[in-house]
């Protein structure tokens, strides 16, 4: 999980830098759309690693 938030923030972080510093180019509009995308999976990886901090979580059989 850590992996991904770190993923997330690099590339939310670079996305924002070029998407919203004044440059204008032809898919500046894509590059919003990955920088609103990839914060948004930020958050969701942050609030699930507040959820399910537990690392030793594996699958319990179920008894019949």
């Amino acid at each position: 999980m850590r992996k991904y938030s770190t993923l997330f923030l690099i590339v939310a972080a670079l996305t924002g830098a070029i998407g919203f510093s004044g440059l204008n180019f032809a898919g500046i509009e894509v590059v919003r759309v990955l920088f609103l995308i990839f914060a948004d999976l930020l958050v969701v990886s942050l609030v699930a690693r507040l959820f399910f901090r537990d690392d030793n979580l594996r699958l319990q059989r179920v008894k019949k």
